[in-house]
């Protein structure tokens, strides 16, 4: 593997492992304050703070008046951003670490084939092929696996 996709991989990945302790942190923080929303709320702030302190950090604070002029729909973002952290919070402490994690990854792996098929948002167009749809089936038996 090339030095340039060696690095987005081990970063990609070395966030993964952080995105597997946060799922249940987050649902240990809801169930300390009683609300999975509220839970969800609070880990949204602090990741708000921690990029607006990075963002100015790196002298880039122009780009919040930039957003204003993007498309709305590129916002929506945030809102799938919610989502995820909310439903790891609530499915975790249902269904287990690697159950939910495996159904968020399968649910990601499954969109990610057809927006790589349209080459959506810009992405460079990734046809859909009989190996990719075995890897996605792959991560499904991953799933079924999990729970038996």
């Amino acid at each position: 593997m090339s030095p340039q996709v060696l690095l987005p991989v081990a970063i990609v990945f070395l966030v993964g492992i952080g995105f597997a302790i946060q799922a249940p942190l987050n649902a240990s923080l809801g169930k300390a304050i009683g609300s999975g929303v509220g839970a969800a709320a609070i880990s949204f702030g602090v990741g708000f703070v921690a990029l607006t302190i990075l963002t100015l950090a790196f002298g880039q604070g122009p780009a919040f008046a930039r957003a204003l002029a993007a498309p709305p729909l590129l916002w929506i973002g945030g809102l799938l951003g919610a989502g995820v952290v909310w439903a790891m919070l609530w499915s975790v402490p249902v269904i287990g670490i690697l159950t939910a994690f495996a159904a968020l990854l399968l649910g990601q792996l499954g969109a990610a084939l057809v927006l790589d098929a349209m080459g959506a948002f810009g992405a460079p167009v990734t046809p859909i092929t009989l190996k990719r749809v075995l890897a996605l089936a792959m991560v499904a038996g991953g799933l079924i696996l999990s729970r038996l």
